[in-house]
């Protein structure tokens, strides 16, 4: 107290790295950097799905479904050019706002690093351009031959 009589200690000052030891009791107080392959984990929300089998794999078929739905969202017939009009430019624009929500959350789930949750996106976003975007399930017999490949960037 180098002399001063009376006076209380101040509070330690918390180290940068207090922030990402929050709450991440399960990986040693840091969160993974690198892929991992594991049922214990965290995606999108504290806590889920946790350590339970079931809920890994709800977790995984909910990005894998989801990816997909970005899919058709990014390819659906009121994405394309049409008339111009208010209500068409209205609903186009809801739709691209939903389709980058969804693509944001599936970044998100994919940064927790773990190797189910990132093939199961990658399954979603492949079979959903495949049943929306290739030619596998169109007619073959119009006059668009070709298929035009929109980024997710």
């Amino acid at each position: 107290m180098n002399g001063m009589s009376g006076s209380s200690q101040a509070a330690p000052a918390s180290s940068p790295s207090a922030f990402f030891q929050h709450r991440h009791r399960h990986h040693g107080g840091m969160m993974h950097m690198t892929f991992f392959w594991g049922t214990n984990t965290e995606v999108l929300f504290d806590g889920w799905p946790g350590t339970n089998l079931t809920m890994y794999w709800v977790c995984l078929a909910s990005v894998f479904v989801v990816s997909a739905l970005s899919e058709c969202i990014s390819r659906c017939g009121v994405m394309k050019a049409g008339p111009a009009s208010f209500g068409s430019g209205l609903i186009q624009t809801v739709l691209y706002t939903v389709r980058a929500g969804l693509s944001y959350l599936i970044m998100l789930a994919v940064m927790s690093f773990n190797g189910g949750v990132f093939l199961a996106a990658m399954a979603g976003f492949g079979l959903g351009f495949m049943v929306f975007g290739s030619r596998s399930f169109k007619d073959t017999g119009s006059n668009n031959n070709h298929t035009e490949v929109q980024s997710h960037c």
